[in-house]
């Protein structure tokens, strides 16, 4: 014979459905997201927007975990989270004001930036011109989390290092844009 209290009091399963739990969990997930994603849009200054842009995105990430899609929810926080809008910050708080006059343009800079972006450009056709791309029609359909960590660990690893590159110049490019102001600041 059970014992009196085991039948008079349920256990927790029976109380707490996981259908239930998973349904509450979904609905917080899209509400931290649909927050996060009002806050971006409908806040009046630009550093509360970025903050609701990171709890979207946060939010995406959770949307990814309940998919059990977790690589993509790491990769959904390492790059636009932990990249894209951490550079965003960066590049406001290292920005000069809005109302302040911009210096005018040399002519000469000018057309100096236009040659290297032309070289970069023949460049990156003549890349793409002389790259085959058969191999791609022979790439398998297995997509699963292995073979994409392996292919983005070896075979596509200077896609990485590029993205890190470009981060690392952007931030440099910030910082001595920054640099440029306070020493025209010092000059007044």
């Amino acid at each position: 014979m059970e014992p009196l209290m085991a039948v008079i009091i349920p256990t927790l399963p029976e109380l707490i459905k996981f259908e239930w739990v998973a349904q509450a969990a979904f609905y917080f997930i899209i509400g931290v997201t649909l927050a996060g994603a009002v806050s971006a849009v409908f806040l009046r200054r630009i550093i509360h927007n970025i903050l609701g842009l990171i709890v979207a995105l946060f939010g995406v990430a959770g949307l990814f975990i309940y998919l059990n899609s977790e690589f993509l929810a790491l990769m959904q926080i390492l790059i636009y989270v932990g990249a894209i809008c951490i550079s965003i910050v960066f590049a406001i708080m290292l920005s000069d004001p809005m109302y302040k006059e911009d210096p005018r343009r040399r002519l000469t800079k000018v057309f100096a930036s236009v040659l290297v972006s032309l070289l970069i450009l023949a460049g990156f056709l003549s890349m793409i011109t002389k790259t085959p791309f058969e191999a791609a029609a022979q790439r398998s359909d297995d997509w699963t989390v292995t073979t994409v960590g392996n292919l983005l660990l070896t075979r596509y690893a200077l896609v990485f290092e590029l993205i890190s590159f470009v981060l690392v110049v952007a931030i440099i490019g910030a910082i001595v844009i920054a640099g440029q102001g306070r020493k025209q600041r010092s000059l007044k």
